[in-house]
């Protein structure tokens, strides 16, 4: 007699999956579509980006493209810089 509720809790699990993987394999397969991440090497020219920086009173853009040829360029990532953490 026990066995019915464990049976109707292995149904609706069995549901849900049934529901999900449709959703699942379109995740997995936009992944493998995805082009490989590049892998730079010691001397190889810094490919091109965006961001934006904070200089006191509000957000400029700022991209590597500005400085290339002009000077050189350092960047450092402080992960829990300014979190309070």
């Amino acid at each position: 007699m026990k066995r019915k509720p464990v049976l109707t809790v292995l149904g609706v699990w069995l549901v849900v999956a049934v529901m999900l993987s449709p959703l699942l394999s379109q995740q997995l397969r936009a992944a493998k579509n995805q082009p490989a991440p590049m892998k730079l090497k010691v001397g190889d020219q810094a490919p091109d980006f965006k961001l934006q920086y904070f200089d006191g009173n509000d957000l400029k853009d700022v991209s590597l493209s500005q400085y290339r040829g002009k000077k050189n360029v350092v960047l450092a990532f402080y992960i829990f810089a300014f979190t309070g953490g």
